[in-house]
């Protein structure tokens, strides 16, 4: 998708992140960097309000002097969730920071966040605050149920413009009920995926590798549980990639369990795309 890279800003610590993840990021795709505050009071003359301004103009200098691209900065009288998905639908990628839980491992993914990305239509990084990029591959995890090709067409076009090796991984498990079945019934289902689910990788995965030569990549299949797995697998990696299924429930819509569990416990900057 073409357009700008948004990010959003509010002065904290990880907004600050997000916006250098985003400028870098803006940088290698050669596309429009726009800051964006949103500020859902319509006074425009409390002391709050001009400091946020002076911060965002700050920012707006710090980082047109570290990039060769257009950076542009505003800001939006509207609710922060409903500025950045009116942005989004325009935009390249919207980046957004996320605050670290300390010496617990993952994120504390606020409410404007969560709304984002049950709603925007562009993919979403998120980003913690602290630390650099890692040098490790870029990691995609693969839903053979529903793998998405935009999915895997970020992923890869992630790791060719950061020169990075792409690992794929499809989390598989053995059948359910399996457990309660005589070891001589069983056979080889317990020491790996059905040659089904191995033929389905394979028809996935080869297709992108002949598409994009020039990446690296890694193809595993890993047995356990996706959600535990995945995020085992993200230690090291320089940018997680995952699908972004949004799910309608009576209560409201909700993100499926490996993404929940990809943007609360994983440290690297998480991209969720979205696929049908």
């Amino acid at each position: 998708m073409t357009g700008p890279v948004v990010v959003g800003f509010d002065g904290s610590p990880e907004s600050v992140a997000a916006t250098e993840w985003a400028a870098r990021e803006a940088q290698r795709r050669n596309s429009p960097l726009a800051v964006l505050h949103a500020w859902p009071s319509p006074r425009r003359d409390t002391a709050d309000y001009h400091r946020s301004a002076e911060q965002l103009a700050a920012r707006e200098a710090a980082l047109r002097a570290d990039v060769d691209v257009p950076v542009t900065s505003a800001h939006t009288p509207a609710a922060p969730a409903e500025a950045l998905e009116a942005a989004g639908r325009d935009a390249a990628l919207l980046v957004l920071g996320s605050r670290g839980l300390g010496a617990v491992r993952g994120f504390l993914v606020g409410s404007v966040s969560q709304e984002v990305l049950r709603r925007a239509d562009c993919p979403v990084v998120l980003v913690r605050a602290g630390g650099d990029e890692p040098d490790g591959p870029v990691l995609v995890g693969l839903d053979l149920a529903h793998p998405g090709d935009d999915v895997l067409a970020f992923a890869f076009d992630a790791a060719a413009r950061r020169s990075a090796p792409l690992r794929i991984v499809h989390v598989w498990s053995p059948p359910v009920g399996s457990e309660y079945l005589a070891l001589e019934a069983i056979g080889g289902l317990a020491d790996g995926p059905s040659a089904a689910e191995r033929a389905r990788f394979t028809e996935l995965v080869e297709p992108w590798r002949a598409r994009r030569p020039e990446v690296d990549v890694t193809a595993d299949l890993v047995r356990g549980s996706a959600t535990v797995a995945l995020v085992d697998a993200a230690a090291g990696a320089r940018l997680l990639v995952v699908g972004r299924r949004v799910r309608r429930h009576p209560l409201g819509t909700h993100l499926g369990p490996v993404a929940h569990a990809a943007i609360h416990h994983v440290h690297c900057p998480v991209a969720l795309v979205r696929h049908a």
